[in-house]
């Protein structure tokens, strides 16, 4: 392949990240952003571009990286200029917006891929492993937890335009769950404090449960918490044969969880290459756009999890179980 054209939509902090792993792939980078744009192409050698139709009749593959409520709008428009794209998690708002982007990828002939990241973290794979090659025996229960500071940007809160704790944090276990144990029949969740006026506040926790088809039960917690609280994840996957678990805060010999002052992006890898999983996720994208193969995540899984995620906002406003059918959403 000639030197790979690409450009990044947003500059915000997760944008970095994925700049990053441009830069060390050898990629040529735009990048625009309504703002922030100048100090990204500063730090990472990319060309600023005003306009978004601009940047995307510059390059082979958009990167989107913007808030949620914009993803499938931009996804749309670079599908239809025949752009590869990859967007960050959630693929769109809703279930129905995340399909419809599928669909025109499929009608347009290019690749789309969800970058949900965590499928590239080596706990979770070591985990997904062990439960392929049958050693922990027929799964029965799941248990996820996320939780870390609170966005400090509003868009983070708004429900009805693709935030809130369930859609941006949860959304990472709520991919696992279903990597790990398949699709999901049906959801139950609550939240508390609930949302107000579209609104919901922080600090906040949700606990959602997923029956799965195969009848395994996933517990997933998540919050976002007082502000400079550690960003902390763990994992624990029971079976018939065997257990394993992860827990991100570990690998210290003592933590207290009390408020501190953290940076903006606590919750993310360390930025080398060679450690970070976006930079694993990336580089599988580009291998599959040379070879035509299958990464770790396909577009139908993108669409699954924000139906799932959708299902619990419906379970919250019910009251009672939600059952799905995320079949229907990509025929």
């Amino acid at each position: 392949m000639t030197r790979l054209r690409v450009g990044l939509i947003g500059a915000g902090g997760i944008s970095r990240v994925h700049a990053d792993a441009w830069r060390a792939l050898g990629a040529e980078g735009y990048v625009s952003s309504v703002q922030g744009a100048e100090a990204i192409a500063e730090e990472f050698g990319f060309q600023a571009v005003d306009d978004v139709d601009e940047l995307v009749g510059l390059v082979d593959i958009v990167d989107i990286v913007t808030p949620s409520s914009t993803h499938a709008d931009l996804a749309l428009r670079a599908i239809a200029a025949g752009r590869h794209v990859i967007c960050e998690k959630p693929l769109a708002s809703t279930s129905v917006d995340a399909a419809r982007v599928v669909r025109a990828a499929e009608a347009a002939g290019v690749r789309l891929f969800p970058a949900h990241v965590v499928r590239y973290f080596g706990e979770y794979l070591r985990i997904k492993q062990a439960i392929d090659s049958g050693r922990l025996g027929d799964i029965a229960v799941q248990r996820f937890s996320r939780a870390g500071s609170a966005p400090q940007t509003p868009w983070f809160f708004r429900e009805s335009t693709g935030g809130g704790v369930i859609r941006d944090l949860m959304i990472h276990d709520i991919d696992q769950a279903i990597w790990f144990a398949g699709p999901v029949a049906s959801v139950y969740a609550v939240q508390n404090p609930p949302t107000v006026d579209d609104v919901v506040p922080a600090p906040v926790t949700s606990h959602v449960v997923l029956t799965h088809a195969n009848g395994v039960i996933s517990h997933l917690h998540a919050s976002w918490v007082a502000n400079g609280m550690p960003f902390r994840t763990s994992v624990e996957v029971s079976g018939a044969s065997g257990r394993m678990r992860h827990d991100s805060a570990e690998d210290r010999v003592s933590r207290s969880d009390t408020a501190a002052v953290a940076a903006a992006t606590d919750y993310l890898p360390p930025m080398s290459p060679q450690e970070s999983p976006y930079y694993a996720e990336i580089a599988d994208f580009v291998a599959a756009l040379g070879t035509d193969a299958d990464v770790r995540i396909t577009p139908a899984e993108g669409v699954e999890a924000v139906a799932v995620a959708e299902a619990a906002y419906a379970s919250i406003a019910a009251g009672t179980p939600i059952a799905l059918d995320t079949l229907e959403l990509v025929r």
